[in-house]
């Protein structure tokens, strides 16, 4: 081809996508509404506005931070918790999982070894982050774990496994009657998804991905419930 003949070839290309481009302003101009339909207003709740804060935690001193400070379980029921004793964690003594909404006191947070044969939750790397906790209450110390180490990299999951603020002042608009349940970790009709994830944990399997309109069957330390939400509130519930 000869170069007159390229630059043809250029020129008609250039134009063609030149006109494409102009027909789409021109049918956007004549249908102004079409991208705001695309993106419809969202109707937020007062559990989606809620303060619940995150730290971000990206290296041990930050976590560090948690020392002498309380928590309270976020993801209830998936994280196994063991004796610590004599300045060591007893993996070989698990106590359970920690229950939603759990208020643990952080005594200190140290590394650790996990053995291979135990699950607590996290992977293992080549050491493990463990936060050393009370319960209120108690004199008793034990672990959970909230970090991973291996090598250079780092990880840690403190803003998914807990609520830096006492979730009773976050969410202080929802009923007396719904906090009492879930104080006592049951469900009762009328509860939205988020109140029966505070009760029940996050240890969960649903029938479909529509929040607030689904039957979800929880796993409460291997006790199973399932319960129909309907408009987001719960009507049917099955349990032990």
């Amino acid at each position: 081809m000869k170069n007159w003949q390229k630059s043809l070839v250029i020129t008609l290309i250039t134009l063609a996508l030149g006109g494409i481009y102009l027909l789409v302003v021109f049918a956007h101009r004549r249908n102004p509404g079409v991208a705001s339909r695309a993106n419809p207003e969202q109707n937020l709740t007062a559990d989606d506005v809620a303060e619940v804060r995150a730290l971000f935690p990206t290296s041990f001193d930050d976590v560090l931070k948690l020392q002498k400070t309380s928590v309270w379980m976020k993801n209830g029921y998936t994280m196994p918790y063991f004796p610590y004793e004599a300045g060591r964690i007893v993996f070989a003594k698990p106590v359970g999982v920690l229950p939603s909404a759990q208020r643990l006191e952080i005594k200190k947070v140290i590394k650790a070894a996990a053995p291979a044969r135990v699950d607590d939750g996290i992977s293992h790397g080549a050491r493990q982050v463990f936060a050393v906790f009370a319960l209120p209450g108690s004199a008793n110390l034990y672990a959970t774990a909230i970090g991973v180490l291996d090598g250079a990299q780092e990880a840690y999951f403190t803003d998914v496994l807990f609520y830096y603020d006492d979730p009773h002042s976050i969410y202080n608009y929802w009923p007396k009657s719904v906090w009492a349940a879930i104080d006592a970790h049951q469900v009762v009709a009328g509860m939205s998804e988020l109140e029966t994830r505070m009760a029940l944990g996050q240890k969960t399997q649903a029938d479909r991905s529509s929040e607030g309109n689904r039957t979800v069957t929880y796993d409460q330390a291997g006790k199973k419930w399932i319960v129909t939400f309907v408009d987001n509130r719960a009507t049917t519930i099955v349990h032990p």
